[in-house]
Order: C-alpha cells, then sequence, then structure tokens
C-alpha cells in the first residue's frame, strides 16, 4: 500500500524524515493556489499526482489534514492518519472561526505573516529549533496567508471512519477535540511530529496495519 503525507503550511518532506515507519511515505509537494481558490478546489488539484490504481493511505499534518480530509471525501483512501489536525470545523477554536467571519486576514499583507521567530517556535512547541526555523525561512508567506484563510472558513463537518487523529495534550493551535477516533500524546505540542517522533511512528505503522474502510 502506498502511503501519501501532506505536510503543513508551507513545511515540506522535512516533517516526515524523523519518523521510522515500515512503507515509504511519497510526499505530496505544494502547489501554489489559484487565485481565490477553494480549499476543496485546491486539494482536488493536488490530489491528481496520488496513483488510485492501487490502495493507498494519507498522512496530513496540522494544515495538511485539512487537505487530507478532502481529499478522503474525493479519492476514497484505505486510511487517513491526520496529525496535530482536526477532521471537521467543530474541533477547531471559536476564535478562528471568528477571524474567518471577520475577513480580516484578506486586508493583512502577505508579509506580516511572518511572526518573530521565539514566538513562533512557543506557539508551535517546536523543542526542535534549528529545523523549526529552516522551514519558516522556506515557507511561502504567500501561501501561508492564503492558507490561513481557508483555515479559518473551513466548512467541513462530514466525518468518515477511515480517520484516525493523532493529538498531543499540550497542542496551543489545534487541541483535542471531536468524536474521531483518536490517540493522544501525553504533553505533546505542535510540532510532536518531529519532537515526539517515535510514539507517532509506532502508532502510524499500527495503524497502517489494520486499515478500516469507509
Amino acid at each position: 500500500m502506498k502511503v501519501y503525507g501532506v505536510s503543513g503550511l508551507g513545511a515540506d518532506k522535512r516533517v516526515f524524515e524523523h519518523l521510522t515507519l515500515d512503507v515509504e511515505i511519497i510526499p505530496i509537494v505544494w502547489i501554489i493556489p489559484n487565485r481565490n481558490e477553494s480549499i476543496k478546489s485546491y486539494s482536488e488539484r493536488l490530489s491528481s499526482v496520488i496513483d488510485t490504481s492501487k490502495e493507498f493511505a494519507l498522512i496530513g499534518v496540522s494544515f495538511g489534514g485539512l487537505i487530507a480530509t478532502e481529499i478522503n471525501q474525493i479519492l476514497h483512501p484505505n486510511k487517513v492518519i491526520l496529525i496535530s489536525s482536526a477532521q471537521t470545523k467543530r474541533e477547531l477554536r471559536p476564535i478562528y472561526k471568528w477571524i474567518g467571519k471577520s475577513r480580516i486576514l484578506k486586508l493583512i499583507p502577505a508579509s506580516l505573516f511572518n511572526p518573530p521567530r521565539f514566538l513562533a517556535r512557543y506557539i508551535i512547541g517546536a523543542k526542535n529549533a534549528k529545523l523549526f526555523y529552516e522551514i519558516l525561512d522556506d515557507t511561502d508567506l504567500n501561501f501561508v496567508k492564503w492558507a490561513l484563510q481557508e483555515f479559518t472558513t473551513w466548512q467541513n463537518l462530514k466525518e468518515s471512519v477511515n480517520v484516525v487523529k493523532i493529538n498531543g495534550t499540550n497542542d496551543k493551535l489545534i487541541p483535542p477535540r471531536g468524536t474521531t477516533a483518536m490517540k493522544l500524546i501525553e504533553g505533546g505540542e505542535h510540532f510532536m511530529i518531529i519532537d515526539r517522533a517515535d510514539e507517532i511512528s509506532e502508532i502510524i505503522n499500527f495503524e497502517l496495519k489494520n486499515p478500516k474502510k469507509k
């Protein structure tokens, strides 16, 4: 079974490199969003690289989990594993919905979506500062602006039984919520795919060996 990985925001395959899995992850490379493109349209375009002739699974991290959720509804993989993410808008903090309704993000220049490094590291909870800063340095701020707009206005309410979430109990951005099947990493923060890679790898390996279909 092929396993495709969707990283968070502008991050790339580096977020998967600390995992120790029994299968190879094929990272899906972000593409540039079209002007005013919806997350559904974007996810459909991004999913074109997936080989559906064979069984496959998706791993989505943070915002990549929202994309994986959308792709799940289009291509119906055997398993979807969401890390530090959510399957429905009900699982997100109410303040994000308020920000989305205000449309304020559209008024902010992309150049301002680059917070001070110390603040970003605190919010994300990254222990591996070097890698975290490298990812920030390589992030396309125009993409971040688009992604945050879609994140705060996301409307999905559909839950699928082939989805499993891995959430950290200390995640400041997307805390554990909802009714989706969930595996908790005690003390895990938003960057735990790097900082708690061994524990997450063990859960992923188990879940991929025990797929559920919708």
